[in-house]
């Protein structure tokens, strides 16, 4: 199936969505304030190790400390059995060349390993190993073992350092390998200068910005087109893709068009309907996605979709559809972690194996590692993918400053009790001549009309007045009980 990537830049931000068909499958948002670390090395400083946890903080220059958990570390992974503890390893105020391989999220700070890799086109550049690797997306052993002899008739004798074949490099000649050993090979000599004269905590290599990042990681030969709306970052992504991908280079345009790109093609809205809950279905039923700290859960609904032979059949194509909506959207919201589907309850089990199957067809165009297990007992499909980045929502929202994130606000009423609770408590402690409460117009509303009489008996069993002021700028929520 073709694809197209467009391309939005701005000063502020790059946005890049993959199109298939017409419709969004996948989004990208990098902001120049907070670019991705995934895949920098740093020279950083043990702050701090943990015997009981087996992990270590160490500082690499960001505002929180990053974690190194005792697995991640390369002494200890080629050691196996023999592996060390942490303690015996590393020790406070240790220099360590440490890559990052997770961003931070939330409140954790970024993980590490000291395995170190350097990411081309075609190979991912191993300097501490020695051995050839092949992605596991390329299944046919008669395959793999070609690209291995291909790579190896390519590397000079004293190479040192090991590479993984990556996905891309299916249908690569030699020569495109030699090409891609030569460019890592120039970027670890940089990265190892770099770090003879560096002094922890230092950034020493910068993983590409995303628009180069699709010309070396999205663009595939199935990719048709892609439109940039930047001349500059055009002129930029022509000269890195004559260098390191010439394929790519015949397929970039440059959009010079007045109306936004994302707009021409719809991308703008896609991305509002992915922050939100609901999710419709072409058949009429529905998605409701609810993203926790602890996991996310997915719950598929009929809605109005009431078929044409019976209820089964209607269950039936109805979560067909929703298995494929299903790993769309957790592609372009970029949802990690534990993830739960409810499918609507199915009692033939040829229909239960039938959306299974589907449903695994659909995540396997995902590029993000997924683990998926069958139906549960209760009828839930658990799966897991990988979390690498902040989520769509995570990048673009923040809590709501009324209801802080819980989804709900307390109703007026609830309110106007909670403040006569607070004015019996500020008469016990203070003598006021009077009350004064200010608060949101629906709050005061309320007071004005059906508990008008519990303000006026709050007053006589106090003995003193109580004034009302509405607050525009209040939400329902907030108010303020005035001593005057």
């Amino acid at each position: 199936m073709s694809d197209e990537i467009f391309i939005n830049v701005t000063p502020q931000e790059t946005r890049v969505a993959i199109m298939q068909l017409g419709v969004v499958q996948d989004l990208h948002i990098e902001r120049s304030s907070s670019r991705g670390i995934v895949s920098n090395v740093y020279l950083g400083k043990v702050k701090r190790i943990l015997p009981g946890m087996q992990s270590a903080f160490i500082d690499i220059g960001l505002e929180r400390s990053a974690f190194l958990h005792v697995a991640d570390i390369w002494e200890n992974a080629i050691n196996g059995d023999a592996a060390k503890p942490i303690e015996k390893v590393l020790f406070e105020g240790q220099s360590l060349l440490v890559q990052v391989i997770k961003e931070p999220i939330g409140t954790k700070g970024a993980r590490l390993s000291t395995q170190l890799s350097i990411a081309g086109r075609l190979l991912v550049y191993l300097p501490q190993e020695m051995h050839i690797g092949v992605s596991q997306r390329i299944e046919s052993e008669e395959q793999r073992e070609t690209l291995r002899g291909k790579l190896q008739a390519v590397l000079p004798p004293e190479h040192q350092g090991g590479y993984i074949i990556r996905t891309l490099a299916e249908a690569s000649a030699e020569l495109d390998f030699a090409a891609d050993i030569a460019y890592l090979d120039k970027l670890w000599g940089n990265l190892q200068l770099v770090a003879k004269t560096a002094s922890a905590p230092q950034l020493l290599y910068q993983e590409l910005d995303i628009s180069l990042r699709v010309l070396r990681d999205l663009v595939s030969p199935a990719t048709t087109r892609i439109l940039v709306d930047s001349r500059e970052t055009y002129q930029r992504m022509v000269t890195f893709a004559q260098a390191y991908n010439p394929i790519a280079a015949e397929c970039l345009e440059h959009y010079p068009g007045e109306r936004p790109l994302f707009d021409l093609y719809g991308v703008e809205e896609e991305i509002e309907r992915a922050l939100s809950k609901r999710v419709d279905l072409k058949s009429g039923g529905y998605l409701i996605i609810d993203q926790t700290e602890a996991m996310t859960t997915v719950d598929v609904n009929t809605g109005g979709f009431v078929g044409l032979r019976n209820f089964d059949d209607t269950i039936f194509k109805t979560n067909l559809e929703a298995s494929q909506v299903i790993a769309r959207q957790l592609r372009l919201r970029n949802l990690g972690g534990i993830i739960i589907c409810d499918f609507i309850d199915m009692d033939s089990e040829e229909h239960r194996d039938a959306v299974l199957e589907e449903f695994k067809k659909a995540l396997a165009r995902d590029h993000t590692r997924i683990s998926v297990n069958g139906f549960s007992s209760l009828g839930l499909v658990e799966m897991t993918r990988k979390r690498t980045r902040e989520s769509l929502a995570h990048v673009l929202c923040e809590p709501c400053p009324t209801c802080q994130g819980r989804g709900e606000v307390k109703t007026a009423q609830t309110v106007c009790y909670e403040i006569l609770r607070e004015i019996v408590r500020e008469a016990r402690q203070f003598n006021a001549r009077e009350y004064r409460i200010l608060a949101s117009q629906q709050v005061i509303d309320l007071f004005l009309d059906e508990e008008s009489q519990a303000l006026a008996q709050l007053s006589d069993f106090i003995g003193k007045p109580i004034s009302l002021q509405v607050e525009t700028v209040y939400s329902q929520e907030q108010y303020d009980v005035i001593l005057m």
